[in-house]
């Protein structure tokens, strides 16, 4: 089987390097033609063939496939399409899967948005409508690949008014497993408590739309994320399940198992996760029927080819680039990590007594251990540059919890099914489920918030740590004299310990530091003097400005905040703060005193009341010490509109100070210069993210700004506007945003 190993690694590393444009990575299927001294000759013209294959595929693909979906790109157009998946809610109505009929090739798909009256599409539907289709690799004016990585090439924007649906008698073969998908989740809901029926429905299907961002969150930090993202852990579940129920008669749990296994990675939406771990399964459950030997790496290879095969745009999924690296640390460094372990620890064979179940027990937990470490071994530095995060306590939570995701996925898979034709029996086993699945969310919750469970790279001794460490685990595998591992890790472990103490030392500094957190379309920025803490709003578009802020102040050791002030009561300031709530002590939260009935002012200070925070109303100007620093609150000067009531803050440190206006207009900010007393300041976050009527000519005057902040993401608004900036520059500020610098930091020496 190397044989198939060389033209699908070299297939692979072909298509790899046309999409990433990187000629060089083809480079790297070479050496499999010299895997054995054997047959150099034929591996070397596989290797060569499947090079070939692999350049001619993604240009073919293109003429094929993407070229139809490109001639209906920036047109309005009526076309014919069929539902693929069930819809998906957004803010402004649904989103789904169609697979629209070209006249000029073949189908292209789409991801179509349309009002919420369509909520009710299904799997096999037949529609017909009228369009603006855009790029779907396209997202807010920049490149994105997700939706190409999945085989969307378009993004269509439909007139409702002229959507029709032709619902068929008899739903397609090809759409049974997503309508059998939909019906799981629908009973999953109807069975489990509210609180627990997203996780188990993340669990069974990996939809994740219903889970909270706080659980999702608690998962990442946990290391746990994988177990809501369908993958070789769940086909793992099943296919043990088959061999229990079938026994061990290979043949008969083939024939019965791969049927199974396909049904349900088609339910699933066919992630590459799933898929590769479907194909390696199916190759290792017919190699011994074939009369083939069992080769992890090859069935690893062919995975990948089939993916790629269906849509070269795959190689941009993180998802199989997460996958795919976990697979390769599994293979290539958890069956030594195990070995060692039994070997260190002496678990021998006990035939009877205590002794037995002992070492049975601890050989479980070095398995699941050594699988996880493997499994991060490569994982980890993509996960850390797709997500900026890494969670140090990964194994033990896969230690303490795997068994309990194996339970509530196996019987609470039994019980959808069952529920779906048995209610009663269904609900009577969701019933013995649900108590595991409320441990395994307590246990990820409290164990996310350890001290240091997770940290994000925002700390650059963190990023140096992290380096650090793939040095030294390059090394130990270049460098194969002696197999000693204890010094390495101890190193890891002594650096990673001096690399907090640093954080730490430099978090509590008497200086002050402004943190300008990138919060997408938002704003949240946090002061730090010494050992107080203040943020200053908390809400933005991206992830969830609670979460980032929570990191933030937990990845120094700190779990509480001093003040938090928001300016006033919008979404893109406020959105978050449940979250950081939730996540640390919070002593004073401080608001202006506008608006009594406005929904999301009362949602906020009936959550404040619940975590024990004291609310402060701002009616009158107010001065606070903030360690050395000054803060100065200026009460709501305007009337009408939640912009204009908003409070204004000034920090002064010594000769250093920083004025952060909320979204103020130019009228307003006339009102803070006329009465606030304002002096000159060094740093401007720039009010209402740089739209035109913010940092007007007569502040900027009056202020004299050397630095100005504009917390800015994605939007449809115009922000940073044209005006504002040229004012901005003409004042002679150096100009720093979040949409193109990211997290900024101000430190006052």
């Amino acid at each position: 089987m190397r044989k198939l190993f060389c033209f699908s690694a070299a297939f692979a590393a072909a298509v790899f390097a046309l999409r990433y444009g990187a000629a060089p990575l083809v480079l790297l299927a070479l050496p499999a033609a010299l895997w054995r001294r054997e047959d150099r000759a034929l591996r070397a013209g596989l290797v060569c063939l499947g090079l070939i294959a692999g350049l001619l595929w993604c240009r073919g693909y293109d003429a094929l496939v993407r070229a139809p979906a490109r001639a209906l790109e920036n047109t309005w157009a009526e076309v014919s399409a069929t539902v693929e998946d069930w819809p998906r809610e957004t803010s402004h109505g649904v989103s789904v899967t169609v697979r629209v009929h070209t006249p000029s090739g073949p189908d292209a798909k789409a991801l179509l948005y349309a009002d919420e009256n369509y909520a009710w599409l299904s799997p096999g539907d037949g529609l017909t409508f009228t369009a603006r289709f855009r790029p779907a690799d396209r997202v807010r004016g920049a490149a994105d690949e997700t939706c190409p990585a999945r085989g969307i090439f378009l993004r269509a924007y439909a007139n409702g008014e002229a959507l029709t649906v032709d619902r068929p008698d008899r739903v397609p073969l090809r759409y049974w497993p997503a309508q059998w998908a939909g019906g799981l989740k629908r009973t999953v809901e109807r069975l489990f408590p509210e609180e627990v029926s997203p996780l188990i429905r993340a669990l069974l299907t990996g939809d994740k739309a219903r889970l909270s961002d706080a659980d999702y969150g608690a998962l990442q930090r946990a290391g746990l994320a994988h177990t809501v993202a369908v993958s070789g852990l769940h086909i793992s579940f099943l296919v043990w399940v088959a061999v229990q129920l079938l026994g061990r008669n290979r043949r008969r749990t083939a024939l019965l198992a791969l049927p199974l296994l396909a049904f349900y990675a088609l339910a699933v939406g066919g992630s590459p996760s799933v898929v590769r771990a479907v194909v390696m399964q199916g190759l290792l459950l017919l190699a011994p029927l074939l009369g083939r030997e069992t080769d992890p790496p090859t069935s690893l290879a062919f995975a990948l080819l089939l993916l790629l095969v269906q849509n070269p745009y795959a190689v941009h999924s993180v998802s199989l680039q997460l996958s795919f690296s976990a697979v390769v640390g599994l293979l290539a460094f958890s069956g030594r990590l195990e070995s060692f372990l039994r070997d260190k620890l002496d678990l021998k064979p006990a035939r009877k007594g205590w002794k037995r179940w002992r070492n049975k027990a601890v050989r479980l937990l070095v398995t699941t251990f050594s699988g996880t470490c493997g499994a991060l071994a490569f994982s980890t530095p993509l996960a850390a540059w797709q997500f900026g995060s890494v969670s140090l306590i990964a194994p033990l939570s896969n230690l303490l919890c795997l068994w309990c995701v194996e339970l509530v996925f196996t019987l609470g898979l039994t019980a959808a099914a069952l529920g779906m034709a048995v209610p009663a029996m269904g609900g009577a086993l969701a019933a013995l489920v649900t108590p595991f699945a409320r441990w395994l969310l307590w246990m990820a919750r409290h164990l996310a918030d350890l001290p240091f469970a997770s940290l994000s790279l925002t700390s650059p001794y963190l990023t140096a740590w992290l380096a650090f460490v793939y040095g030294v685990f390059l090394l130990c595998c270049v460098w194969r004299r002696q197999r000693r591992y204890v010094l390495p890790v101890c190193a890891c472990v002594c650096t990673l310990c001096v690399c907090l103490v640093l954080t730490r030392l430099a978090d509590t500094a008497p200086r002050l530091t402004l943190v300008a957190l990138d919060v997408g379309q938002g704003q949240s920025t946090l002061l730090r003097c010494g050992a107080r803490t203040a943020l200053v709003d908390c809400g933005g578009s991206e992830g969830n400005a609670g979460d980032l802020a929570a990191d933030y102040l937990r990845d120094r050791g700190r779990d509480s905040l001093d003040l938090l002030v928001l300016t006033h009561f919008h979404a893109d300031h406020a959105n978050g703060v449940a979250e950081l709530l939730e996540r640390v002590r919070v002593d004073v939260l401080a608001v202006p005193d506008v608006e009594p009935d406005d929904p999301l002012r009362r949602e906020l200070l009936a959550l404040a009341e619940e975590k024990g925070t004291q609310v402060w109303l701002v009616r009158e100007d107010a001065r606070l010490a903030f360690g050395s620093a000054e803060l100065t609150l200026y009460a709501p000067l305007g009337a009408g509109e939640a912009n204009e009531e908003g409070l204004s803050l000034l920090c002064r440190a010594g000769d250093f100070t920083a004025l952060f206006t909320g979204d103020m207009g130019a009228d307003i900010e006339a009102r803070l210069v006329k009465y606030g007393d304002l002096p000159q300041v060094d740093v401007l976050a720039v009010g209402h993210h740089g739209s035109k009527n913010a940092a007007s000519q007569l502040l900027l005057e009056a202020v004299s700004p050397e630095t100005a902040l504009v917390s800015v993401g994605y939007n449809t608004y115009g922000h940073p506007s044209p005006e504002t900036l040229l004012r901005l520059d003409g004042a002679d500020c150096v100009i720093y945003r979040t949409d193109l610098q990211g997290t900024i930091t101000v430190t006052v020496g």
